[in-house]
C-alpha cells in the first residue's frame, strides 16, 4: 500500500471566481469608496477559508487498498479491479471524483462519481468502495495506479487531490484456447497407451503379488494369495508409462517483426504463436502426455507440464510466457541436427516466416519423431508444400485462424483409432 499527496491548484473554477471577485471587489472598495464592497470581499474569503478547513481538517482519507480478481488474465478478458477507501469527515456534505490510472494494456472505464454521501461519515471512517472491469488487450506484466480521489467542499470552492493507493501489478497471459482431444495411435503416442507392471520372480502368481519384504506397507499384503502360500504376499507395484510430448517454439528474432523483440504484445503473428503454444501445451498435458515446452535452440522456455492436472505448473508456464520476446539468433535450420539419432515421441513446430529453405532444412526432423506437426504464422506456400512432402503434418496460424479447426485438421491426418483391446483401425 502506498499513500501520496498530489499537488495542484486547490480551488475550484467556482472557487477561484470567488477569489477574483474578492481582490476586485477590495480594489473597487478602496478605490470607490463603498464600503459593501469590502464586506463582500470577506465574505467570500471567509467561505474560502471555511472550504480549505472542512477538507484539510475535517475530512481525511485513511487506509486503502485494491485488488484484482484475477490478477494473471489472458488477453481478451477482464479483470474485476475493486478499491476500498476508509474516509472520515465531519460533514456529509460534497463530492468525489475518482480516478484510476490504466496502463495501454488494459481498456476499461476507471473513473467516476462518488457522493459523501455515500461514506456514511459522521464523524467516524467508513469505507468508500470502488469496483470497474478492465479488459486485456495486451500481453505484459503492467501496474494499475496510482487511484486519486478528488474531493471538494460543501461550498464547491475549495478542491483536494489525494492518492491513497499506489500501484497494483497485473499480468496479461497469453489467451488458451480450448482445443478438441484428438485420438492418435499407440505408435504415435511415443509408447504404450496402457499402464504396464513390472513383473518380479517367476509364475503368474506373480503378476499380482510378491513375497513381503521388510518396509512394506501392511495394506499393501494380498491376505488370499498370503492364505495360499503360507507366507505374506503384498501386491504388485504398477508402474505407469509416461507419454512423453514436444513443443517447440522457434523465438528466432529473424522469423517475427522486430517489435515482438523490442516489446511484449506489439506483433499480432508472434502473440498468435504464443497462444497457440500454450493451448497446445495444455491440450496434450489433459490428454496425458508430459510436455516439454522448448526453444529451437535447445533452452527450455518453462519447467515440463506434467500428464495431469498441474495448474501451479501451467500457471507459472504463462507468467513465462507473459514476458516473452524473441531473442536474436536464429537457430531453426540447425534444429534437425539436435534430434539425429534419437527417437521422440509427438513434436509440435511453431515459427513466424518460413521459407523453402527451411523446410529441406527440417525434413529430416519429421522421421525423429512419432507425430510431426508444423505450424508457421508466415509461410510460403511452397514451404509448407515441401514440408509435407517431407513427412510433417502442415498448417498456418494466425490472428483470423480457427485453431480449434487447424489442431484437428493436423492432429487427425491419418490418425489411427484403437479400441479396448488394443486393435489398430485406419
Amino acid at each position: 500500500m502506498k499513500r501520496q499527496t498530489s499537488r495542484s491548484w486547490p480551488l475550484t473554477v467556482r472557487g477561484s471566481g470567488a477569489l477574483l471577485i474578492a481582490i476586485v471587489s477590495f480594489v473597487a472598495a478602496r478605490e470607490l469608496g463603498i464600503v459593501e464592497l469590502m464586506y463582500i470581499g470577506c465574505l467570500l474569503l471567509a467561505l474560502l477559508a471555511a472550504g480549505f478547513a472542512l477538507l484539510h481538517i475535517g475530512r481525511r482519507v485513511g487506509q486503502a487498498e485494491r485488488t484484482l480478481r484475477p490478477d494473471v488474465v489472458p488477453v481478451g478478458s477482464e479483470t474485476r479491479v475493486h478499491a476500498r477507501v476508509s474516509m472520515r469527515s465531519v460533514s456529509p456534505f460534497g463530492a468525489i471524483r475518482w480516478t484510476d490510472e490504466l496502463p495501454e494494456a488494459l481498456e476499461g472505464d476507471a473513473r467516476g462519481d462518488a457522493s459523501v454521501f455515500a461514506t456514511r461519515s459522521a464523524g467516524a471512517d467508513q469505507p468508500l468502495d470502488i469496483a470497474y472491469s478492465a479488459l486485456a488487450v495486451r500481453r505484459g506484466v503492467w501496474s494499475i495506479g496510482p487511484l486519486t480521489l478528488r474531493t471538494t467542499d460543501p461550498f464547491g470552492l475549495v478542491r483536494r487531490t489525494h492518492a491513497p493507493v499506489g500501484d497494483t501489478r497485473i499480468v496479461a497471459v497469453p489467451a488458451t484456447i480450448p482445443l478438441p482431444h484428438v485420438a492418435i495411435s499407440a505408435g504415435e503416442a511415443g509408447g504404450a497407451l496402457h499402464a504396464s507392471s513390472d513383473q518380479l520372480g517367476q509364475g503368474a502368481d506373480n503378476l499380482i503379488a510378491r513375497p513381503y519384504v521388510p518396509g512394506d506397507s501392511m495394506r499393501r499384503i494380498h491376505w488370499r494369495v498370503t492364505a495360499h502360500r503360507d507366507t505374506l504376499m503384498v501386491r504388485q507395484e504398477e508402474q505407469e508409462s509416461t507419454h512423453a510430448a514436444t513443443v517447440l517454439l522457434d523465438l528466432g528474432a529473424p522469423r517475427w517483426d522486430t517489435s515482438a523483440r523490442d516489446g511484449t504484445g506489439q506483433d499480432p503473428a508472434f502473440e498468435s504463436a504464443l497462444s497457440t503454444c500454450v493451448s497446445i501445451v495444455l491440450r496434450l498435458a489433459r490428454d496425458g502426455y508430459q510436455v516439454g515446452v522448448i526453444d529451437t535452440d535447445g533452452t527450455p522456455i518453462c519447467e515440463p507440464i506434467p500428464g495431469i492436472d498441474a495448474p501451479e505448473d501451467v500457471e507459472q508456464m504463462l507468467l513465462r510466457f507473459a514476458s516473452l520476446t524473441s531473442r536474436r539468433h536464429d537457430t531453426l535450420p540447425g534444429l534437425a541436427q539436435r534430434y539425429a539419432g534419437a527417437q521422440a515421441g509427438p513434436i509440435v513446430l511453431i515459427t513466424g516466416i518460413l521459407r523453402l529453405q527451411d523446410a529441406d532444412a527440417l525434413a529430416p526432423l519429421a522421421h525423429h519423431s512419432s507425430l510431426p506437426i508444423l505450424l508457421a504464422a508466415t509461410p510460403s506456400a511452397d514451404a509448407l508444400e515441401r514440408a509435407t512432402q517431407a513427412g510433417w503434418r502442415t498448417a498456418a496460424i494466425g490472428p483470423e485462424v480457427d485453431l480449434a479447426g487447424v489442431w484437428s485438421e493436423v492432429a487427425d491426418r491419418g490418425a489411427h483409432h484403437i479400441d479396448a483391446a488394443g486393435h489398430v483401425y485406419a
